[in-house]
């Protein structure tokens, strides 16, 4: 039989309050602490970014307070900059790739509850991964949800809540979250043309 920890690497639902979890969100928790109380110029910053993280890639830059539940299902690619007082619950793996920016008030939520009341009072969770393409620019108090992927070069505008996936080369606001425009190219034309 599995464990809940077990479960909940396997994407399948777990119960929340499981010890062996709770160790693992403590060891998340002290090492976010500890990485937000560091200086801008700290190298002890880029050592804790990386025991907390699940991967990381060069030059990654991080504001505080920045939250998550467990960091090691959070995956990161170069030169991302994440700006002050984002939250990852990654409960299921959040993938973000190079050059990406993260305005202040970012949400990234992985996880998820049941819809059924009976699940809820179970304390079960279960989650849907996010995957963050290359050059993705998310504004301000943007709320991205369980099972999302952004596309390439897409712009999330400020206080979007990004319900569904979107494509490539976008300009994505609102709430819920629509299509506004397509990135154009220097030459005028679309960058999907």
């Amino acid at each position: 039989m599995k464990t809940e920890k077990q479960k909940f690497l396997a994407g399948q639902p777990y119960r929340i309050f499981d010890a062996e979890l709770a160790a693992d969100e403590e060891r998340a928790r002290r090492l976010c602490r500890e990485m937000n109380r560091c200086t801008t110029d700290d190298a002890h910053k880029e050592t804790l970014i990386r025991q907390l993280f699940g991967s990381v890639g060069a030059n990654v830059y991080v504001q505080p307070d920045f939250h998550c539940d467990f960091g090691y299902n959070i995956h990161v690619g170069d030169n991302f900059i994440c700006n002050y007082n984002n939250v990852m619950l990654d409960i299921a793996p959040i993938t973000i790739g190079d050059d990406c920016m993260f305005g202040p008030l970012v949400q990234l939520y992985s996880a998820s509850h049941p819809l059924d009341p009976a699940g809820r009072r179970e304390r079960m969770g279960e989650g849907a991964p996010i995957t963050i393409g290359n050059n993705v620019w998310i504004g301000g108090g943007a709320v991205v949800l369980p099972g999302v992927s952004i596309g390439d070069n897409t712009v999330i505008g400020a206080n979007a809540t990004v319900t569904h996936s979107f494509g490539a080369n976008l300009v994505v606001a609102g709430n819920p979250a629509r299509v506004i425009k397509k990135i154009p190219r220097k030459d005028g034309s679309s960058a999907d043309s």
